[in-house]
């Protein structure tokens, strides 16, 4: 089977993890109010203001005496997030690009080298010596393969689960506020995490105003897939950044993150744009709109015979600072004559 026809295993894989995982809000407590934590609090300080900060994220309670030191990141999405909140120094290894990274980012990233080209062996983890691993899908922590939470835990380094993946609520944009918040908790930044959520929200309430009144347009997304297709289901956000894009994701009542339709239910919901999902090992986006075009039975779905396609990173579609960006280009695409 191609790889344009081989969706990405670490989000099938996610859904048994995120199950296993008790939803819990992240929550913040700290030991002070936000107001006296020190924005600077050097990587390696034995105190700082505003610490112990507990956090309670997808039914795991953990408390930190003082900012974490070195991170390693496991997916693309988690490590531009602490990038933009300027923690680079903080950061001992990445894994696991989707997608071309934010230019204002790119030189920082390339600076923090790069574990593996998927998820890292427990092994090569520990070789970096993180006091705290942050992961993006459920399968960073994937049990079968020897990362669990609990792995990690029992030989000293924290964990943090991306929110999209606790497994048993809608996500919407509050919850990538949320996350930067408790990201900039945890390493005693909360200052950046406020400058960054106005900046972020101010794109979207931008975009959204551009289409306000305008009809809602239907959308399919197309991660992947020949038999059945992958699509965006109603627990991932990327049904409300169609929301807030002037759309309507046509599988919004799909009780998953990700999950596989049949191409019947595609033809039946008559979907007038789609949105492509762009990653690396998922095949061009140029090979999945011939595929898609060249389908006998999606001729008359009005997406196709209007040839109207949307294409985002799958990077901007989860929880982190990109989603932001991917409200704009939606509604340019689902309402270009808003934006002429």
């Amino acid at each position: 089977m191609s790889a344009l026809f081989s969706p990405a295993r670490r989000r099938r894989t996610l859904h048994g993890t995120a199950a296993a995982l008790a939803l819990s809000a992240a929550l913040v407590t700290a030991g002070c109010g936000a107001s006296d934590r020190s924005d600077d609090a050097a990587p390696g300080a034995s105190s700082a203001a505003g610490f112990p900060v507990t956090v309670d994220n997808c039914g795991v309670k953990t408390t930190y005496d003082k900012p974490p030191s070195r991170v390693v990141t496991i997916h693309q999405h988690p490590a531009e997030l602490m990038l933009a909140l300027g923690l680079k120094d903080r950061m001992v290894g990445t894994a696991f690009p989707d997608s071309a990274v934010l230019p204002e980012l790119r030189k920082d990233y390339e600076a923090i080298p790069e574990l593996a080209e998927r998820e890292p062996s427990f092994e090569k983890i520990l070789d970096a010596e993180p006091d705290l691993v942050y992961g993006g899908y459920g399968s960073a922590f994937a049990e079968n393969e020897g990362r669990s939470r609990k792995a990690f835990a029992d030989a000293g380094i924290d964990t943090y689960l991306n929110r999209e993946y606790c497994g048993e609520k809608r996500v919407t944009m509050e919850d990538t506020y949320a996350e930067i918040r408790t990201v900039a908790s945890i390493f005693g930044v909360p200052d950046r995490a406020d400058a960054l959520v106005a900046d972020l929200r101010g794109r979207v309430d931008k975009a959204s105003a551009a289409v306000k009144g305008e009809a809602k347009v239907p959308v399919f997304v197309y991660d992947s897939g020949d038999k059945s297709a992958f699509t965006a289901g109603g627990k991932g956000l990327g049904t409300d950044l169609i929301r807030l894009a002037g759309g309507e994701n046509v599988f919004g009542d799909l009780d998953e993150v990700f999950g596989d339709v049949s191409w019947e239910q595609v033809v039946e919901r008559r979907p007038e744009v789609i949105a492509i999902y762009d990653y690396a090992g998922a095949g061009s986006v140029e090979q999945k709109k011939k595929f898609l075009l060249s389908q006998p039975a999606l001729a008359d779905v009005p997406a196709i015979r209007n040839e109207r396609f949307v294409v985002l990173p799958l990077t901007a579609t989860l929880v982190g600072i990109r989603s932001a960006h991917a409200v704009g280009d939606l509604a340019r695409g689902l309402h270009p004559a808003s934006f002429r």
